[in-house]
């Protein structure tokens, strides 16, 4: 009896580590945030060679996640349906566009969020109360590339990502019920 008592005592104090975890990132050079940014702060525009690129991690061919924007691309993001003066289109910006073909594109966008579930094992299990920590960042970059040097870089993303959500059914495990029942009638 001693015996199934401390069994039943361990499972119960351990409950929390049975509770579900899960992990999303979309790949890329970076383990953080910073990192990311560190890399784009060493960029300058009329100066960085694509060859610089690679020496500081980020090659466009080889890096995961990085999308290719062409000529149209790259019109739609700085110049969306409507005229835009090309004074007003940092120089960078408005040199590309002139390059036409001669210039690329690149979108990069990497990720990284972790999100754990919190509170009682058996709330949770018995769909009463679930609670979800979610924490991680997300980095976007965009370079804009003529005769293989670059002329714009513009970042941006969230340093910080740090969110709690709940969801709370009082009926616990009978809450659909009502939902699945009016399904399978039909």
């Amino acid at each position: 009896m001693k015996y199934l008592i401390s069994v039943v005592s361990l499972c119960l104090a351990g409950c929390g580590t049975l509770l579900p975890r899960g992990d999303h990132a979309i790949e890329g050079p970076w383990k953080s945030f910073e990192e990311a940014q560190q890399t784009f702060d060493a960029i300058t525009p009329y100066q960085t060679r694509r060859e610089d690129l690679k020496k500081l991690g980020l090659d466009l061919v080889k890096t995961p996640n990085i999308t290719l924007l062409n000529y149209s691309d790259v019109v739609n993001r700085f110049v969306p349906g409507t005229a835009v003066n090309s004074v007003e289109l940092d120089a960078g910006v408005s040199d590309c566009i002139n390059a036409k073909m001669a210039c690329k594109g690149f979108e990069i966008d990497q990720r990284h969020i972790k999100r754990n579930r919190i509170g009682s094992f058996w709330a949770d299990f018995l769909n009463f109360k679930r609670q979800t920590d979610v924490a991680g960042w997300h980095f976007k970059g965009m370079l804009l590339i003529k005769d293989d040097v670059v002329v714009y870089k513009l970042t941006g993303g969230q340093p910080l990502i740090h969110e709690i959500e709940h969801h709370t059914n009082p009926l616990g495990p009978l809450q659909g019920i009502g939902e699945s029942s009016l399904r399978y009638s039909r």
